[in-house]
């Protein structure tokens, strides 16, 4: 393929994650054959999130402002850290209106065949924020996915806060509201019964 303008936006838009080639064409051609100015507008929306958007320096989430927007937030449970994996993991949260107290992400999970050990995530950031800035953490909740990685990564966060004195949790896991049993799959359904509730 020769290395064209047209050809060259077609392959930037193709290395986003989960888009195909036939999407990246198509939103190729609809840069083209956009107005001007918003292929400008997206243009520069696209610097400015390079240039502006960094890590909080408390819970490591992406902000423009730093600490974000949720540590500074008085209104929330400071008790209460929420452990995630990546910062849409904090929207989904956010989303559900189920938790109001701190986050603190991971950027990514613990993953030997990927190469990714605890050095490459932030937990060293959590321990310290747990030991000198978050002095009145009392529990802490880890929302990794439920999947192998997650789990792994989950056991040691719990192994390596045990001696803290802290409450670490789990998110609880089962079947989702509105589903059927006969759809749900072997792990789902036996998580569903080892964490059922009184009714």
């Amino acid at each position: 393929m020769a290395n064209t303008p047209i050809n060259r936006l077609i392959e930037a838009f193709h290395r986003l994650p989960g888009i195909g080639p036939k999407s990246a064409q198509r939103f190729a051609y609809y840069v083209l054959r956009a107005p001007e100015e918003e292929a400008r507008d997206l243009a520069d929306a696209l610097i400015e999130v390079k240039r502006s958007v960094v890590l909080c320096q408390r819970c490591q989430n992406l902000t423009d402002k730093n600490p974000c927007w949720i540590c500074l937030d008085e209104s929330r449970n400071r008790t209460i850290i929420c452990v995630v994996e990546e910062p849409l993991d904090v929207q989904a949260i956010e989303r559900s209106g189920g938790f109001n107290g701190l986050y603190h992400v991971l950027h990514g999970v613990i993953s030997p065949s990927d190469g990714v050990g605890p050095e490459e995530l932030k937990i060293s950031e959590l321990l310290i924020r747990i030991r000198d800035i978050d002095k009145e953490i009392i529990e802490i909740i880890v929302a990794t996915n439920p999947n192998l990685e997650g789990e792994a990564t989950s056991m040691y966060l719990a192994k390596l806060l045990q001696p803290l004195d802290l409450s670490v949790t789990r998110l609880a896991r089962g079947l989702p509201a509105g589903a059927d049993l006969e759809y749900a799959d072997d792990v789902t359904l036996g998580r569903a019964l080892e964490y059922r509730q009184k009714v």
